[in-house]
C-alpha cells in the first residue's frame, strides 16, 4: 500500500475516502480535514476562546493537539472522576493529560476534582444514588456536563469542544433511531449553540473515524491511556459500534453516509421541534446553571438527595 501523494509506504488506508497516506502526509490531511469540518459547521473562529474537555484518551488529546497546531486559543479541562477500576483509571488518565501539558508549554489546564468539591467520587455518589442497581454512567454524564459548562462560563470560554468521533456519533444515532428518541435526535448535531447560560458545544472530530484519530495520535507520538473506563465494558454503545463496524467492513463509507444523511434530514426539518415551542430554561437557585425543571437542577438534586438520605440514616441511628 503506497501513499497517494508521494508513493512511500502508507500508514493508513482510508477506504471510505479512497485514500492512503504516509506518516508525513496523513497528519497534514487529518489536520486539514478537521479544519474543513470546523468551517463547514461554523463551529468557531479565531476570536473564540476554546475549552477542550480532555480525558487522557486519544480523541480528546488529539483534538487539543490539532486545535493548537491550527493556531486556535485552546485550553484544557480535566475532570477527576475518582474512578479506580482496579488499576487507577482516573490517576493514569490524569498522568497522560499532565504529560501532554508538559510537552506543550503555554497551554492552560483546568482541573476539577469531583470528590474534593462535592465530597464523593463518581462511584461513591452513584452507589448512593443507584444503590447498585445500575452502572454509574448516567450519574457520571450528568456531573461532567454540569462541570464542563460551569468551568466554561466561569473562566470566560466561548466554546466547549469535546473529542467525540464519527464512531461515537453514529453509535448514539443508531440507538436513538432504533428507539425513535426524537428529542435526542433533534439535539444531536456537530454544534449546539449557546443559550440560556449554556456554553456553545462543538465536536470537530464528528466526521473523523476512530481509527483515523488513533492513527493521528500514534503518528504524532501522543501518549494516551489505552484502557477504557471500567464501567464502559459491555454497554450498548460499544455493541452498536460493533454492529456498525461490520457494516463498514462490507461497505466502506457507511458510517459517514449515515451520519451526513441524518444531518441533511435534520437540516431539512425531518425531525420537527415540539409544536409547543422551545423548552424554557431558568437558573437553578443553588448553582445558577440553567435547568428546565422547577426548583433545583438535576445536578443539585443529586447531592441534595444524598444529604437528605444521610440525615435520615443518622436520625434512624439515634
Amino acid at each position: 500500500m503506497r501513499c497517494r501523494k508521494c508513493n512511500r509506504h502508507a500508514v493508513l488506508n482510508m477506504r471510505q475516502h479512497k485514500l492512503a497516506l504516509c506518516e508525513e502526509h496523513f497528519p497534514e490531511w487529518f489536520i486539514s480535514y478537521t479544519e474543513r469540518t470546523i468551517r463547514r459547521y461554523r463551529m468557531f473562529d479565531r476570536d473564540d476562546r476554546i475549552l477542550v474537555a480532555v480525558s487522557g484518551g486519544k480523541d480528546s488529546l488529539s483534538l487539543w493537539d490539532v486545535l493548537l497546531r491550527l493556531g486556535y486559543t485552546a485550553d484544557g479541562l480535566y475532570i477527576d472522576l475518582g474512578i479506580d477500576g482496579g488499576f487507577g483509571y482516573s490517576r493514569l488518565s490524569y498522568e497522560k493529560v499532565q504529560a501532554f501539558v508538559a510537552a506543550h508549554p503555554g497551554v492552560q489546564l483546568h482541573v476539577v476534582n469531583v470528590a474534593g468539591l462535592y465530597g464523593e467520587t463518581i462511584p461513591e455518589v452513584a452507589s448512593r444514588k443507584l444503590r447498585g442497581r445500575d452502572k454509574p454512567c448516567a450519574v457520571c454524564g450528568l456531573i461532567k456536563r454540569h462541570e464542563m459548562n460551569r468551568v466554561a462560563q466561569q473562566e470566560g470560554y466561548t466554546v466547549l469542544a469535546t473529542g467525540h468521533n464519527l464512531d461515537d456519533e453514529v453509535a448514539v444515532l443508531l440507538s436513538n433511531v432504533l428507539h425513535w428518541q426524537t428529542g435526542y435526535l433533534l439535539r444531536q448535531a456537530p454544534v449546539l449553540v449557546e443559550r440560556d447560560g449554556m456554553a456553545r458545544k462543538v465536536k470537530p472530530f464528528c466526521r473523523s473515524y476512530e481509527r483515523e484519530v488513533a492513527a493521528y495520535a500514534l503518528v504524532q507520538g501522543i501518549d494516551y491511556i489505552y484502557e477504557e473506563c471500567p464501567y464502559a465494558v459491555g454497554n450498548l454503545t460499544n455493541f452498536y459500534k460493533d454492529l456498525l463496524a461490520r457494516l463498514e467492513m462490507e461497505s466502506p463509507g457507511t458510517k459517514l453516509q449515515f451520519y451526513q444523511g441524518f444531518l441533511k434530514a435534520r437540516e431539512e426539518g425531518f425531525f420537527c421541534a415540539d409544536a409547543q415551542g422551545p423548552v424554557e430554561m431558568h437558573p437553578c437557585p443553588r448553582c445558577g446553571q440553567p435547568t428546565t425543571v422547577p426548583g433545583l437542577c438535576a445536578f443539585c438534586r443529586l447531592w441534595e438527595r444524598d444529604r437528605m438520605q444521610m440525615n435520615a440514616d443518622w436520625n434512624a441511628d439515634i
